[in-house]
């Protein structure tokens, strides 16, 4: 079971003609990767450091394969395992209002709002799960939110893992062709890191590192 209830308030098809455009999450929206600070804001200061200490052989093994995915699983192991769905996104909405005034970047922020103006399939393409990112993407307007997706087990509580690939690199194309068809063109796309590469060049226009405001 995945986490597609954070889903509901997106839409997944543009209309004819309608520009698409991607934005990259954490980094490019946001000051900082949402996740990290999602969960360290739910531990609280005692429990997060204890967590990062059981994180230590997860850490070392990144070290050695640079795998995101896989310490991003040991992370949802370690802080999110058996939480209830509702209870997460309960959590995911409290901390979006509580971070927001100090968490977005203004002119990303200006950015996206210029191109609902012009009328764009706005779609938030991020490697955080769509269950902590929603309620972000909520506040944004945005049509669509494509992310890594938490798998939940049958009881509706965090499994510790994720259905598909973690959102990033050629895996965030992927979601994009599955969401809009194998000939979906992007009017734009803005990211900021190595794992937005394939679709920053797969935009008519190419945001890369573009947005650097601060609140």
């Amino acid at each position: 079971m995945s986490d597609m209830g954070s889903q509901k308030a997106f839409h997944q098809s543009p209309d004819p003609g309608q520009p698409i455009v991607a934005f990259d999450f954490d980094g490019t929206l946001t000051i900082r990767d949402s996740f990290t600070s999602f969960l360290k804001w739910r531990a609280g200061p005692l429990r997060w450091l204890t967590g990062l200490a059981q994180m230590i052989p997860a850490v070392l093994a990144y070290l050695g394969d640079r795998d995101r995915g896989r310490i991003k699983v040991a992370s949802v192991r370690e802080f999110l395992m058996n939480v209830d769905r509702k209870a997460l996104e309960a959590d995911a909405e409290r901390f979006a209002a509580e971070i927001w005034p100090r968490f977005m970047r203004p002119d990303a922020l200006a950015t996206w709002e210029d191109w609902g103006r012009r009328g764009a399939h706005r779609v938030i393409v991020t490697a955080s799960p769509e269950t902590t990112v929603a309620p972000f993407a909520r506040r944004l307007g945005a049509e669509n939110l494509i992310g890594t997706r938490l798998a939940f087990d049958a009881q509706d509580r965090v499994a510790g893992s994720f259905l598909g690939g973690n959102c990033r690199g050629e895996e965030k194309m992927s979601r994009l062709r599955a969401a809009y068809g194998d000939d979906m063109t992007l009017a734009a796309a803005y990211g900021d890191t190595s794992g937005d590469a394939e679709m920053i060049a797969a935009a008519a226009e190419k945001g890369y590192r573009v947005f650097t405001g601060r609140p």
